[in-house]
């Protein structure tokens, strides 16, 4: 009899999970975490629950992981999103080392072992200018939706270069860029190589060893991939699904404690 595990990520902009049985994804999904992390919780388990037709009784364990993890109004056993996010990785690319993990208010750069394990992690500043939070606020600037940021920039025959490392001073640095009549696609790549100096400070902290993968909902962003490969001279892995892999791995570590691997 199959035995199902429950992982849930909370995060400040939205909130991922998964279920998973005999070491397989059987379904995930994601939602946005609004201000109430119990109610995010509370949906992303009914939506996983109704993609896969189980109930709650069907699950045998539950990690939650993430800023909002406190929240999580069922029993759950709470792990760090660094643990999880290694895990998740590891679950999909065995041989990474190194971990570039781009979430909406910060990115963490993550070593691991031959075994999975965390050897050492950096975690940016809490500045939006270090996190996907800043193609944001650009994105809104040039009135550019956010799934086209990625495209758009690879266009870039130009790219601006950004003097601010704030988002704040960024946003209003793009404003005058775009009244100079800068193209969109050169400002776009000119935030993307801004960031991937930012990410490549912090992997210089805690050293790189390839191979070297990039998850969260940085992943989604083509323009981003390029600029920080470019910057690190290396070919980044990314999953089919970048976003969900914290949560992955947050349903891996349940089924491996309570299913006894």
């Amino acid at each position: 009899m199959t035995a199902y595990y429950l992982g849930i990520d909370i995060g400040s902009r939205t909130s991922k999970g998964v279920v998973t049985g005999d070491g397989r994804l059987l379904a995930c999904h994601v939602l946005p975490s609004g201000v109430n992390y119990r109610a995010a919780a509370e949906k992303l388990r009914e939506a996983l629950l109704g993609k896969i037709g189980l109930s709650v009784s069907d699950i045998a364990a539950t990690v939650a992981t993430g800023q909002g993890a406190g929240n999580v109004p069922f029993p759950n056993e709470p792990v760090t999103d660094i643990r999880c996010c290694a895990r998740g990785i590891n679950g999909v690319f065995p041989a990474a080392r190194t971990i570039i993990d781009v979430q909406a208010q910060s990115s963490q750069v993550i070593r691991l072992n031959g075994s999975g394990l965390v050897t050492g992690f950096v975690v940016s500043e809490k500045c939006a200018a270090g996190s996907g939070r800043f193609m944001e606020v650009i994105a809104n600037v040039l009135q550019v939706e956010l799934k086209d940021i990625g495209p758009l920039s690879l266009k870039s025959k130009n790219p601006v270069a950004f003097s601010t490392g704030c988002a704040v001073f960024g946003e209003s640095e793009a404003v005058s860029r775009v009244a100079e009549g800068s193209a969109v696609e050169d400002i776009l790549a000119g935030v993307h190589q801004a960031l991937a100096d930012k990410i490549s400070a912090l992997v210089d902290r805690v050293g790189m060893e390839t191979d070297c993968a990039l998850s969260g909902g940085g992943g989604l962003d083509t323009g981003l991939i390029r600029a920080v490969e470019a910057k690190l001279g290396v070919r980044m892995l990314v999953p089919p699904q970048p976003q969900i892999i914290t949560a992955l791995g947050a349903a891996i570590m349940a089924e491996e404690t309570r299913g006894g691997h």
